[in-house]
């Protein structure tokens, strides 16, 4: 079902002749030939380099400066050295080819990053150090204008006091509440940090940020969860309007394509303009299929309708889009009711998972949306959306603790990649200031 689940990473007793010397991509357009005294210089360098994604890429890459056919066979000649299934490996670059072509991409400058993104999917390499390294540094960019607020703040008041008083906890909680956290979550949060210090007999204020780091990791801490499912996968993808929801399905089925699975996409947002082009044309560029009727179409009724397409094609996932509707609005929560009940009927225990989009920025409206949506669809997790424009990071924090909600993903931006899989002791240390963790 991936596309190299069982890929041998490090070359490990493979041979100099088990990456082929011709390298041609018999079923990708336009693809050049590497020579066998290229093939052969490039074997050696792979298997003596550090086995390291992005320094196996860089090899791979050296003297490519463009989209093209030399690109493809580089490519292709990296995942037959990694003895990933020839079919699949023939799929992954015709897929990144006609990705740069719809999205009009020629230098390499311009999409490196989304390739090495792609193969650390696909590989199933995303949890290695480079790409550890690259996700930290990417959520502190995301975090800055956060971090502006907080861990400076933070830093001024660890530095001004010598020992922790009534004093020291009332300006904490004040920090926090500038920071988007709001008043209960505050003192909640300074509550707990009270008792960690008393616990660990602290006395000092330049003590206390490993103590916040630690507490903010446990509140991202949630318990394992069942993961099963009787396929397809069914994923509801609810929100209030203009937080991204469309955005987000299109760069989760990226993901999931990236992991070789046969993705749908189901139109039942049938009332805002262009909603269906819009999801129509994400399902284009991640080689998903799609599902729709005529605009103004009962919401329901699509996705009981893409239920049944699904069922009969044999997806893996499926994302069913909704409207945007305001949390406070009955009837249209109403209808996502509908739209849950109508999918288990066809498809017992669907949907899986229901995500909730949240738009950072809106701070602490946030809460009320993930109180309502939960109570009309149970909701599962949430995804964190436009954190790169925002100084409210910190409502992160509000919704895992008030909420006890997975946060699954983060949106950093627009491109494919930048949305990124959430860890709660990377995003603490990022959000306070702190070093490099072992997430992301």
């Amino acid at each position: 079902m991936g596309f190299f689940p069982a890929v041998k990473r490090f070359f490990g007793g493979a041979s100099a002749a088990s990456a082929e010397v011709v390298s041609g991509v018999e079923d990708v357009p336009a693809v050049a030939v590497v020579r066998e005294e290229d093939a052969v210089a490039l074997t050696l360098r792979l298997r003596e380099a550090e086995p390291r994604l992005s320094i196996w890429l860089g090899i791979i890459l050296e003297g490519v400066d463009t989209a093209g056919d030399l690109l493809n066979a580089r490519l292709l000649f990296l995942l037959r050295a990694l003895q990933a299934p020839e079919e699949e490996a023939q799929t992954f670059v015709r897929d990144f080819a006609d990705w740069l072509a719809c999205m009009e991409y020629r230098n390499i400058e311009e999409f490196s990053s989304e390739l090495q993104y792609r193969l650390a999917l696909a590989l199933d390499m995303e949890d290695e150090e480079d790409e550890r390294s690259r996700l930290f540094v990417k959520i502190s960019e995301g975090l800055a204008r956060t971090r502006e607020t907080l861990a400076c703040r933070l830093d001024v008041l660890f530095a001004g006091h010598g020992g922790i008083d009534d004093a020291f906890w009332e300006n904490l909680e004040e920090i926090f509440i500038m920071a988007d956290m709001g008043y209960e979550t505050a003192l909640a949060l300074v509550e707990r940090l009270k008792e960690r210090a008393r616990r660990a007999g602290m006395t000092e204020a330049g003590q206390a940020r490993d103590l916040l780091c630690a507490e903010v990791e446990k509140i991202f801490s949630m318990p394992r969860r069942i993961s099963a499912v009787n396929p397809p996968e069914v994923v509801l993808i609810v929100g209030v309007n203009g937080v991204g929801k469309t955005t987000t399905i299109g760069k989760l089925a990226h993901r999931a394509r990236m992991q070789g699975k046969k993705v749908m996409m189901a139109a039942a947002d049938t009332f805002r303009a262009a909603a269906m082009e819009q999801l129509q044309v994400w399902a284009g560029r991640t080689g998903a299929l799609f599902y729709a009727k005529h605009a103004g179409s009962e919401p329901a009724s699509v996705a009981f309708e893409a239920m049944e397409e699904a069922l009969r094609q044999e997806v893996d996932v499926l994302f069913v889009d909704t409207a945007g509707r305001l949390q406070t609005n009955v009837n249209l929560m109403e209808e996502l009711t509908k739209i849950c009940q109508v999918l288990g009927k066809k498809h017992p225990g669907a949907p899986h998972r229901c995500i909730l989009v949240i738009d950072a920025t809106t701070g602490q409206n946030a809460l009320s949306q993930t109180k309502l949506f939960k109570e009309a669809v149970g909701v599962d997790e949430l995804v964190l959306t436009k954190l790169d424009g925002t100084a409210k990071g910190g409502i992160a924090v509000a919704v895992a603790m008030q909420h006890s909600l997975h946060i699954t993903f983060v949106g950093l931006g627009e491109k494919l990649d930048d949305l990124r899989p959430f860890n709660g002791a990377d995003y603490a240390r990022a959000l306070l200031g702190g070093q490099e963790g072992q997430g992301f």
